[in-house]
């Protein structure tokens, strides 16, 4: 049995082990677990019905991350993306007016288009067309992203009104929980013992039920999951050939196909299965899998899934393959039965784990060459709208848009493949749509 599963995620080629895929897709669970509150939570502000919501986005999870698995051997989980899950509440249902049916519907047809566009080998043709300088800056961006939102999510950066951000207050209990595993986490790390991750995880758990911000769970720890009933298959297909259902099936195209692009380039380097490029043989079956899962989550009632930047902290503790992926499903699976269990892990016994991870990511920024401006002011761009903006898609738009740019004026439009023309294109398109729409 171990043997077969071996051979079938090709452990040896990729120089990894049972026990590290596990260990790498337990931490990754643990990383982005939240998203069985938060989602619901966005989503429920809509009419939606919450307890539905637990249920679809934690089977949309575990079909879209088996998927990846299964079909591109990637140690990358998939879930309804952060992002994504705001505009389709906050935007399509609460600022435009439209039901939430209305907004499924679109995330529907957002995943039949992925489809077609990933088998005619559209989408693979955008991610091949980036070039190499953005592809490489892309990971230090997504780095300084998950840092900032750890920070975040650990309450030792918080907003400021004068400034911004600002140091959060250090008589929180929850910036202590963080600062103790994040010190655990990086000697462990340095003591190079396995699972440093993980450990500082659990170390910062049991400081939150010192702290009093974590809570062993009252009563039965089992619980069958909420009906999904309520929200599977809730199409509304009266606005379809409208202005507005266009604009948002564009809009959610877009951010999806880049935040997608730029996660699985991301990880993809830093696992080391991907070329100083960013290519990578399992490229068009990730876009396939990540096609299929939106359409998919939108059947069974929960808005777009996408590729989740936390696997990069799976691929930390050792994971490289499919099997990392297989590992968070079944943990997913078994979340919707335990959930009490689960939802105790404090938001900041999770943060260092991403602190760490960002600290990893940004180590590509030392391949990256700061001469020709042209290509310097694109790649800077990359790297900082990503944390500014909270966006790994806005990272690469201004990105690309910036070098088509740069390089046309410049007289080295030579350097610009006509793809890339092309997305320029596109992309300046949204903007307008963007404006329409927000206008």
């Amino acid at each position: 049995m171990v043997n077969s599963v071996s051979r079938f995620f090709k452990l040896e080629e990729r120089r990894t082990t049972v026990r590290r895929e596990l260990l790498g897709g337990l931490v990754t669970f643990l990383t982005m677990s939240y998203i069985l509150v938060v989602n619901p939570s966005i989503l429920g502000e809509t009419g939606m019905d919450k307890g539905a919501l637990f249920t679809a986005t934690a089977l949309a999870t575990i079909v879209g991350t088996l998927l990846m698995a299964f079909l591109a051997n990637l140690p990358i989980a998939q879930a309804p993306g952060m992002g994504l899950n705001v505009f389709f509440a906050y935007t399509i249902v609460l600022a435009m007016g439209y039901t939430w049916q209305f907004a499924l519907t679109a995330v529907f047809i957002e995943g039949l288009t992925f489809i077609l566009l990933t088998v005619f080998n559209v989408r693979e043709l955008i991610v091949k067309s980036i070039p190499p300088a953005i592809k490489l800056a892309i990971p230090v961006g997504i780095g300084l992203l998950i840092t900032f939102l750890g920070l975040q999510q650990a309450g030792i950066v918080v907003k400021n009104d004068a400034t911004i951000a600002g140091v959060g207050d250090f008589s929180s209990p929850n910036v202590w929980i963080a600062a103790i595993g994040l010190i655990v986490t990086g000697a462990l790390l340095a003591r190079k013992v396995p699972g440093a991750i993980l450990m500082g995880i659990l170390v910062s758990t049991v400081c939150g039920i010192f702290f009093g911000q974590a809570h062993l769970p009252e009563g039965s720890l089992i619980a069958l999951p909420p009906d999904v009933r309520p929200v599977l298959l809730q199409f509304e297909w009266s606005n379809v050939l409208t202005l507005d259902m266009l604009i948002a099936v564009f809009t959610l195209l877009f951010v999806n196909l880049f935040d997608t692009i730029g996660t699985l380039i991301g990880v993809a380097l830093k696992a080391g299965f991907a070329d100083r490029e960013g290519n990578f043989p399992q490229l068009r079956r990730a876009l396939l899998s990540d096609a299929l899962a939106t359409t998919f989550g939108a059947m069974l009632g929960t808005s777009t899934l996408a590729s989740y930047i936390e696997s990069a902290s799976g691929v930390a503790s050792g994971g490289r393959t499919g099997l990392t992926a297989v590992s968070v499903g079944i943990m997913f699976a078994v979340a919707l039965f335990f959930a009490p269990l689960f939802l105790m892990i404090p938001a900041a016994a999770t943060a260092p784990a991403l602190i760490i991870v960002g600290l990893f990511m940004i180590a590509a920024v030392t391949q990256l060459s700061f001469d020709d401006v042209t290509e310097a002011l694109p790649t800077f761009l990359t790297i900082v709208m990503m944390p500014f903006t909270a966006s790994i898609a806005q990272g690469v738009i201004f990105g690309m848009l910036s070098f088509v740019a740069l390089k046309t004026l410049c007289g080295k439009h030579r350097q610009i493949s006509a793809p890339m023309y092309v997305i320029a294109a596109l992309l300046l398109l949204k903007v307008v749509l963007d404006g329409l729409m927000y206008g």
